[in-house]
């Protein structure tokens, strides 16, 4: 049996990708074991899958969100974010190298942890990357001035793995693409919301969004009844960014507000310290973690912070959306959902108050027809292009091209 590994860090919504990628893996008869925070253990083991734990016992989405809120810069909150989860890659280098052991494949995740160690076992890899941007324009004809822009910023993005392969006796890379796989790099988002740019080299394919159907999801008996008595919601899931301090609060605050100015009915996700004392109206309810699968199908429109995962599950499961981006990547993945027609004008985060929720929500109700017909026209294409099976069939392919059994 085919022994495959990977390893991801940071939030939920870095580690879900690849719990759905591992468990259609195993669904095709390979050994998978997907490592990542020991915060992680339940979720991942719980998913059928082997687990190995890297790194401290943290709760790291906390500590993520604790950084963003102290910089409220959004090009200094997410290179401070990135740092400290860089730091976490670099310590756990160690941990890594001996669960790629014995492996056939390295899955080099879309932090490229993984990729350093096992080049050095000599093990193959096939590569996942989210955001388009990182991926390099090596068919493009570049003048001097993309040279040297494009040579600074890769020497930039090269420099925490050359720290990992200096531990192992490895000379310095000049850029991150040296680390990648020459196989094969995964983009799991759909055709029909970007376009493959033309001067991608072949070996960088679109497969469509890696998801699951949780159709026989069971929820508590109060959301059960709060969903049956009244029309469809609105649904809060800020994901990290809900996490808990006095802004936090505030923010709360915000949303509960806006929420009774306009008469909607709300289920709240995340903020699970805040609401403990926090007196809802009957109009609103904490619904803690639900997979966005299930819940988002009962809902009328989402309110999100635009993270990758989230952003894609409003258009897998065809639900408008209101995007409040906080940092820069969150910012890209708003403005395609804008681009394709799927949510209203996103929210800058520093600029969040009860009047521009407000706003926002009487621009979702004004166009809500359209938004809901677009979400639900590209729910359809997204859904043909069948993700996981797309992206499992090109990793056999690589596999078999490289000579082993399968």
């Amino acid at each position: 049996m085919t022994k495959i590994a990977m390893f991801t860090m940071g939030t939920r919504g870095d580690v879900q990708p690849y719990i759905y990628l591992s468990r259609e893996l195993i669904r095709n008869g390979y050994e998978v074991t997907l490592g990542s925070h020991p915060c992680w253990r339940n979720l991942i083991e719980r998913a059928g899958i082997t687990f190995v734990p890297i790194g401290p016992d943290i709760d790291i989405e906390k500590e993520a969100a604790a950084i963003r809120g102290r910089n409220p810069n959004p090009v200094l909150s997410i290179l401070k974010c990135m740092n400290f989860i860089m730091k976490i890659i670099r310590d756990s280098s160690g941990e890594v190298y001996e669960a790629c052991k014995g492996k056939d494949l390295i899955i080099v995740t879309h932090s490229q942890m993984g990729a350093v160690e096992a080049g050095v076992l000599k093990i193959p890899t096939v590569n996942v990357t989210l955001q388009t941007e990182m991926i390099g324009e090596k068919l493009k004809e570049k003048n001097f001035k993309d040279k040297l822009i494009g040579g600074m910023i890769a020497g930039q993005a090269a420099k925490p793995y050359n720290k990992i392969r200096k531990k192992y006796g490895l000379k310095p890379v000049k850029t991150a693409d040296e680390i990648m796989s020459d196989r094969l790099n995964l983009i799991p988002i759909s055709k029909y919301v970007i376009e493959r740019n033309p001067y991608w080299e072949e070996k960088n394919v679109i497969t469509g969004y890696w998801y699951e159907e949780e159709e026989d999801y069971q929820p508590d008996s109060r959301l059960e009844a709060f969903l049956n008595s009244g029309e469809k919601p609105a649904i809060l899931a800020l994901g990290a960014m809900s996490f808990e301090d006095a802004a936090d609060r505030n923010k709360l605050d915000m949303f509960v507000s806006a929420f009774k100015k306009t008469g909607t009915r709300a289920v709240i996700q995340g903020f699970r310290k805040s609401l403990k004392d926090y007196e809802l109206p009957d109009t609103m309810i904490a619904a803690g973690s639900v997979p966005h699968s299930w819940l988002f199908l009962k809902g009328k429109f989402v309110i999100h912070h635009c993270g990758f995962g989230t952003s894609a599950a409003t258009m897998i499961y065809g639900i408008p959306s209101i995007p409040v981006p906080h940092v820069l990547d969150q910012l890209g993945f708003a403005m395609q959902l804008e681009k394709k027609g799927v949510c209203t004008k996103h929210i800058d985060a520093k600029k969040l108050s009860v009047e521009t929720i407000v706003s926002a929500i009487e621009e979702m109700n004004a166009g809500y027809d359209m938004l809901k017909k677009n979400a639900a026209e590209i729910s359809e294409k997204i859904k043909e292009e069948k993700g996981l099976e797309t992206a499992v069939r090109l990793i056999g392919a690589v596999m078999q091209k490289d000579g082993d059994m399968i």
